[in-house]
């Protein structure tokens, strides 16, 4: 049984990695992405992976409301961090704005979410040459 991740967290994950790999990501590419990791997630464990709920791409122009509406001031551009969230830490008094966490993911969902990662740099690479 997989584990239930924030799209927020999945969606650092993707940003942080391909951004090593040298890859474009921007806010549209972000949503498909999590689009095939849930699907993934589903035919893998039964379960969506995400804690937010998913739309359909020929209902809106998102699939996780929440990312769509974290990164829509970037439009098309290239994302290089995952948004920011208010977080305080235990024992302060002062609200800090950092980026999201990626997840640990546990083998088999590293598996799912980097297949993805794989997939869509293979494609990028067809597409550039």
């Amino acid at each position: 049984m997989g584990n239930i991740y924030s799209a927020q967290n999945i969606a650092a994950y993707f940003i942080y990695e391909l951004n090593e790999k040298g890859a474009f990501i921007n806010s549209h590419s972000l949503q498909r992405l999590l689009a095939v990791v849930d699907m993934l997630w589903y035919k893998t464990f039964g379960h969506s992976a995400f804690k937010e709920e998913t739309a359909s791409f020929s209902e809106s122009n998102y699939y996780v409301k929440d990312i769509f509406e974290a990164y829509e001031e970037f439009g098309n551009q290239h994302l290089t961090l995952p948004a920011k969230e208010w977080h305080l830490e235990y024992g302060q008094f002062q609200l800090v704005q950092r980026t999201y966490g990626v997840p640990v993911f546990t083998a088999k969902e590293a598996l799912i979410v980097n297949s993805v990662i794989n997939k869509i740099c293979k494609i990028s690479l067809k597409k550039a040459s």
